[in-house]
């Protein structure tokens, strides 16, 4: 039981508990709480700093003959590949990020100091999908400036629509 891992390395009670959620499958229709109680253990033993780690990510590029073999251990050591996968992308992604940040702080040179277009970086970057009305909100100028100003940006459309649109980086 995950009680039994209370001095074990983390990733390892993390792989125990997640073994453990598997083989009883306590909760059938909410199958996705395991992944999310892995990441809370992650998190309270400080393994990962603010964020639950997207262990999902890592479970799909491990063999499902991996994860579910016969074998415990052969199940541990996927997991930990996984937390290892997941980590990589979250890494990867974390890199694409700061490049678009880069390439839009480009942008904000020989701006303003009133300009509005920082803020709307941060929300771009904080955010998935961003639409006009909701840059319009939180940056408080009207919605035909914030087209404006994502038209500044060069951000992708995302939705291929003509009305009701929504950007994101890519």
């Amino acid at each position: 039981m995950v009680s039994d891992t209370a001095g074990v390395a983390p990733s390892l009670a993390a792989a125990v508990a997640w073994e453990e959620w598997e083989t009883l499958k306590p909760l059938q229709r909410q199958h996705w709480l395991g992944a999310q109680l892995v990441a809370s253990i992650l998190r309270s033993e400080q393994k990962v700093g603010t964020h639950l780690l997207g262990i999902n990510t890592g479970l799909k590029s491990i063999s499902r003959e991996c994860r579910r073999s016969l074998v415990r251990t052969i199940r541990l050591t996927a997991f930990l590949d996984a937390l290892s996968s997941a980590a990589d992308a979250g890494m990867k992604e974390l890199d694409r990020l700061v490049q678009a940040k880069d390439l839009m702080e480009r942008r904000l040179r020989n701006r303003r100091s009133s300009s509005s277009l920082p803020s709307v970086v941060e929300l771009v970057l904080s955010i998935p999908l961003v639409s006009a009305a909701m840059i319009a909100k939180e940056v408080k100028i009207s919605p035909r400036g914030a087209l404006n100003l994502i038209s500044e940006l060069g951000v992708r459309e995302m939705t291929g629509r003509g009305r009701y649109r929504a950007w994101g980086i890519t």
